[in-house]
């Protein structure tokens, strides 16, 4: 049976959008929820400035409980060389740039050109590899792969171009995102195959919004084609503040279940993974949270894998 890695963003990606701060010690307590239900990779935190992203502020206190797990891979993300910098000294295990094809959603999100940040992320990798940490994962995180609600159509040439220019830039994997919620799952084939013609196994994971209401068919088409590692967000919270219309990642528990129906193995304990919603009730009171699977039900016939 064929095992795709769940990457639990939620934490991550999941709050940078909320309006409030979630309380640092539920962030705690939701890391250990998810690991205590199988989940063993989570981007858990991004090394921004606290007064541009405060929902982040305890991005250390975060990554030091995470890594208090010895056996789940503990990502974050990072804009910039001060934010790896900041990022390698927490000890995180792999680090996210975001690397948007879109210029527009470029300049929105990290203030620099998609060419410009292609030269951040290789002044990143030299970072990794000065400080004598070559167990660091370097992925470039390639936003806006699909189409951007600021530029409308991003040509699937313009990544295939940029996905070049990460790898000769010194990346481990590549990720393609889905930031707006565009991608249907025919453009989503046509893609992954287009791209993995130049990153071959380095092409490693993929990352859906749920906008349109396709993230899990496009999830499907992703681990039909390759794909073995899927972000996910509990409950569906996310979205990307400078990508307007953007609404909720993929959510975790839906996943789950689609995947343990497909035949796929996952490790996760999806009754376990339903009831740690609580956490978020709790620390985020009053908060929408999405899924269908946690609304409907589990079947009386649960597949497991």
């Amino acid at each position: 049976m064929t095992t795709i890695t769940i990457n639990e963003v939620g934490l991550r990606d999941g709050l940078q959008s909320l309006q409030r701060s979630m309380p640092t010690a539920d962030k705690l307590r939701w890391i250990d929820a998810a690991y205590a239900a199988g989940i063993r990779h989570m981007e858990v935190a991004s090394f921004v400035p606290a007064r541009l992203l405060p929902q982040m502020a305890d991005a250390d206190a975060v990554v030091a409980h995470a890594l208090s797990y010895p056996d789940l891979q503990v990502s974050v993300l990072a804009p910039n060389l001060r934010g790896a910098e900041n990022a390698l000294a927490s000890g995180a295990q792999r680090i996210i740039a975001p690397i948007s094809v879109s210029a527009a959603h470029s300049l929105a999100n990290v203030r620099r050109s998609p060419q410009q940040m292609v030269e951040e992320f290789a002044r990143m990798c030299d970072l990794r590899s000065g400080a004598g940490r070559p167990e660091v994962i370097m992925v470039a995180g390639m936003s806006t792969a699909f189409g951007c609600t600021r530029q409308g159509e991003v040509p699937l040439s313009d990544l295939c171009a940029l996905t070049r220019l990460v790898l000769e830039a010194g990346c481990d994997q590549v990720s393609l995102g889905d930031t707006t919620g565009y991608a249907t799952p025919g453009q989503v084939a046509a893609t992954l195959d287009a791209v993995r013609l130049i990153a071959g196994d380095k092409l490693h994971a993929a990352h859906f919004h749920d906008t349109r209401g396709l993230a899990l068919a496009n999830s499907l088409v992703a681990v039909q084609h390759g794909i073995r590692e899927l972000d996910a967000s509990l409950a569906g919270l996310g979205g990307c503040p400078f990508a307007p219309g953007a609404s909720g990642n993929t959510v975790t528990e839906d996943l789950v279940f689609m995947l343990h129906g497909s035949g796929f193995a996952t490790g996760i304990d999806l009754p376990a993974l339903i009831a740690s919603r609580a956490v978020l009730e709790t620390g985020l009171p009053g908060e929408t949270l999405y899924g269908y699977i946690a609304r409907a039900g589990l079947p009386t016939r649960v597949p497991t894998a």
